[in-house]
């Protein structure tokens, strides 16, 4: 199924350089880019883009206290809510600190497909041959909670067909995808 998505390069990426090897390795697997442009982020699109949301915090929480588990660490949060909303803050200002990149890709299942080329969302537990476990091995959430920083994972990728399509359209407008 031909579906579109949205990827977000970081700022962590867009430092590093990264933008041109992370944009050949989605070309490279047959994924054609719709639309792509660099924008520095206010705080309103950042919430926007990261909206606290009761279910995303509870999945959020779980996840944590999973990882903080496997680590034999102490996570410090027991309601979600509080939880989410130390987390948003901290996703809004990693994505404020500089220009990112915003890139609409469409191709066949192209949801499912960016996320196994990037990895897995802590760059420590991502597979060497993705983006985030070769470019950013050394991140985990451990050491981002240790500097009370969000977790540096150098890019962000919709999570299914509709959050892709609601992201698409908050990054970019209609005119700015292209179709050929």
């Amino acid at each position: 199924m031909i579906e579109q998505t949205l990827i977000l390069i970081k700022p962590d990426g867009v430092q590093k350089q990264l933008i041109g090897e992370i944009i050949r390795r989605f070309e490279k697997s047959n994924l054609k880019i719709c639309a792509l442009k660099m924008i520095w982020p206010d705080r309103e699109l950042a919430e926007k883009h990261y909206p606290l949301d009761e279910e995303w915090a509870r999945l959020l929480l779980e996840k944590a206290k999973k990882a903080a588990e496997i680590e034999n660490r102490q996570l410090g949060y027991s309601d979600h809510l509080e939880f989410g909303k130390n987390i948003q803050e901290k996703l809004v200002k990693y994505l404020t600190e500089s220009p990112v990149i915003a890139i609409a890709i469409k191709g066949p299942n192209a949801v499912s497909c960016v996320r196994e080329i990037i990895g897995l969302t802590e760059p420590f537990r991502a597979h060497p041959e993705t983006i985030r476990g070769k470019f950013a091995p050394e991140e985990s959430y451990k050491i981002a909670e240790e500097e009370n920083r969000s977790l540096r994972n150098l890019l962000h990728a919709s999570d299914s067909i509709e959050n892709a399509e609601r992201e698409i359209f908050m990054w970019f407008q209609k005119h700015e995808i292209h179709e050929y």
